[in-house]
């Protein structure tokens, strides 16, 4: 993709949602799951046969992730739990900041280990009392990253031994080195000047050429970033102003789904943007990588 060049991402499913986030794609059964964190749903679009099943769960989950042995782990305000989709049970795998009633978790993936990566942050968008922690298989929790304000975007390159992580209100896109077999992360560098005008760095996602494909909150676009070099390379134009995540979909992993948000929008606002939160697509000319399970 030039860097001059605009593609448009085009609407996938009209959901409306008041805060779509958490993108993932399970390969295999050809679906994506996504949530809506304000209205406590888990979306199952299948965009072959244009399916869609809608969880409603009792709770702000904010990221849904297949397990390996069946089921999901969903983050919820107050720790990771696994939901049985067929039953429609939700079940305590592990408790997080119970002590932390302000703050909720955030965005989540898993890394090239299986490993459970989710992030917190203080609800009211205020105070730096989120962290990174780091969820195994057995139910194991490390703190990974303190300080906190809103934990977003989380990306590895498994062939370069990096992860890279958004925090949105600092706002900072940053690189460690990664160990991709004790799961510890050193040498945190920030990666690249975040434009002043182009709202605030969300969720994030990386194509098979190792480039960052980061959503906009407020900036109505994904774009497209050089993580070695910090160039922006390329942007996608997306008819909702409040873009929070992207992933990599299709058979081939040539499709990029983009979840957005009505939360934060005035009236006129939704009148000139109908489609935000509404579920997007797009075809960027690249293909990504594919999204992990957990354990």
């Amino acid at each position: 993709m030039n860097k001059t060049e605009w593609v448009t991402a085009e609407l996938a499913l009209d959901t409306k949602s008041k805060l779509g986030e958490g993108p993932h794609w399970n390969r295999g059964l050809e679906q994506l799951l996504f949530v809506d964190i304000v209205k406590g749903l888990v979306h199952v679009f299948q965009p072959g046969t244009k399916e869609h099943d809608i969880h409603s769960l009792d709770g702000m989950p904010s990221s849904v992730i297949p397990i390996a042995d069946g089921g999901w782990a969903v983050t919820m305000q107050d720790g990771v739990y696994r939901y049985n989709p067929q039953q429609r049970e939700l079940s305590l795998v592990v408790q997080i900041e119970a002590d932390l009633p302000g703050n909720r978790f955030n965005d989540a993936k898993c890394d090239p280990s299986g490993r459970l990566w989710a992030g917190t942050m203080d609800i009211g968008f205020q105070d730096y009392t989120g962290s990174l922690y780091l969820v195994e298989a057995d139910g194991r929790v490390r703190t990974m990253l303190s300080q906190v304000g809103c934990s977003n975007g989380i990306a590895w390159d498994e062939r370069k031994g990096a992860m890279y992580y958004i925090d949105t209100m600092k706002p900072e896109v940053c690189g460690f080195r990664y160990d991709a077999a004790t799961g510890e992360i050193s040498e945190r560098r920030k990666l690249l000047e975040w434009p002043s005008n182009a709202g605030s760095p969300d969720g994030m996602t990386i194509d098979a050429e190792g480039q960052l494909w980061i959503a906009h909150w407020g900036g109505g676009r994904v774009s497209r970033w050089n993580p070695d070099t910090g160039e922006l390379l390329g942007e996608l134009a997306v008819p909702a102003p409040n873009v929070t995540s992207c992933v990599f979909g299709g058979a081939a992993l040539d499709e990029l789904y983009i979840t957005t948000a009505r939360e934060g929008l005035s009236a006129s606002e939704l009148d000139a943007y109908p489609l935000a939160g509404g579920l997007f697509v797009a075809k960027p000319g690249v293909t990504g990588t594919a999204s992990r399970r957990f354990g």
